[in-house]
């Protein structure tokens, strides 16, 4: 099978149809797509089903399981961190839980409510942290904490931000650190983390090298972990005992989106907010005997933050000021690339055949996942928008400002 009928297979599974769940950051694998959903090209105020007031601006994305929506917000006074449950359809609160989460050092574009929720049919998972302690919580649908775990302190100068991923019986956690420039305490220590979803218990935890703090979440493909570091570059664990199977070292700065995987084409992004971007796609091992293999590298107009999304060989990317590309995954050829204008932190999603790019000041901007470039429409949200959209049972869910809004 080739990587266009891969790629397509991918799609297919991850998405299924438009009344899919949003089952943790950027959706079903991380892949971003809902092959059968459907989005205007334009949209008003007036055609938002409901707006949630959730009265503090955080960057975390949203989860969905069934008609349920969950998210993490900072309190508005006190020193905690809320996981809300809202209702899809009627956007009521059904229930909202407090942790103890302590101010810390932060970028200036993060938030301490930056980590998305994973979902599965029987639980939601959050993690957060700050200077003393890195949590990881699992509650049930009705707001009961099933179990929670402290992995201790977090050595990072960007604050907290990395998302759990469940599969199957686990729940998968990159806890990355931070040992260069550290400015105080201890040089961090970093590993990758599975859990056992319904006890908390560690079923594996594989030490990785630590350098920058790096924010993707690892994607589970064949059998394998793939995951992205500073140090490891695109690297490989085994899922049933975290041993390390392969790495090539690519990257020589921090990795905040997260790794894909099409066909047998491993991709990850490094950078900075000062620039000096590059995606990078590694040929993975067949077997054993195999080492990988550097595909192609891309450095103009590279994403340093935005996680990208593919649909068929085609491979959707906005760096973070602002510039959309279309790329043929396969061999890294560049169809397009186009100034969209703004400044990004949020991930495109693709809707059917539209591809959603929102900017960091809240300019939605809608193209035809097209190897020929086309823009189709643009809305002005009123407001910023950091963290990246949702779609789930046929509705777009974006957090603007202080509300989180559903089309």
């Amino acid at each position: 099978m080739g990587i266009a009928a891969l790629a397509l297979l991918l799609v297919s599974n991850q998405s299924r149809a438009a009344d899919s769940d949003w089952p943790g950051f950027h959706g079903l694998q991380q892949a971003g797509v809902v092959a059968d959903g459907q989005l205007p090209n334009q949209w008003s105020d007036g055609d938002y089903r409901w707006r949630f007031d959730l009265q503090t601006r955080d960057v975390g994305s949203m989860a969905v399981q069934g008609q349920n929506v969950y998210l993490l917000a900072t309190s508005p006074k006190a020193p905690t961190i809320r996981l809300i449950s809202i209702d899809l359809q009627s956007g009521q609160q059904r229930w909202a839980r407090e942790f103890p989460n302590a101010p810390n050092h932060l970028h200036s574009r993060n938030t301490l409510a930056s980590s998305t929720p994973a979902v599965d049919q029987d639980h939601v998972y959050v993690a957060h942290g700050d200077r003393d302690h890195t949590w990881v919580r699992c509650l049930d649908h009705e707001g009961n904490e099933i179990w929670s775990r402290d992995f201790g302190t977090m050595q990072s100068q960007h604050g907290f931000g990395t998302s759990p991923v469940v599969y199957e019986d686990l729940l998968l956690f990159n806890f990355s650190q931070q040992s260069d420039q550290v400015k105080s305490g201890q040089p961090g220590s970093s590993r990758v983390l599975a859990l056992d979803r319904s006890t908390g218990k560690t079923v594996w935890e594989t030490p990785v090298t630590s350098t920058r703090v790096c924010y993707g979440k690892p994607y589970v493909h064949d059998g394998k972990v793939i995951c992205a570091n500073t140090g490891d570059g695109l690297y490989a664990l085994s899922l049933e005992d975290g041993k390390m199977l392969w790495r090539l070292p690519v990257f020589t700065m921090r990795c905040v989106s997260s790794p894909i995987v099409v066909g047998d084409l491993a991709i990850g992004t490094s950078g900075s907010g000062g620039g000096g971007n590059h995606l990078v796609a590694v040929r993975m091992p067949k077997s054993s005997d195999d080492q990988p293999q550097e595909v192609y590298r891309i450095e103009r107009a590279a994403p340093y933050v935005p996680t990208s999304v593919v649909q068929g060989q085609l491979m959707f990317v906005i760096d973070d000021k602002g510039v959309a590309s279309c790329v043929d995954v396969t061999t890294g050829k560049v169809h397009w690339t186009k100034r969209i204008g703004g400044n990004y932190g949020a991930s495109p999603i693709l809707v059917g055949d539209k591809v959603l790019l929102i900017s960091l000041e809240g300019e939605a901007t809608l193209l035809k996942a097209s190897s020929e470039f086309e823009k189709l429409g643009s809305v002005d949200l009123g407001g910023p928008v950091g963290a990246t959209p949702a779609y789930a049972h046929g509705h777009l869910l974006i957090r603007i400002g202080t509300e989180l809004v559903c089309l």
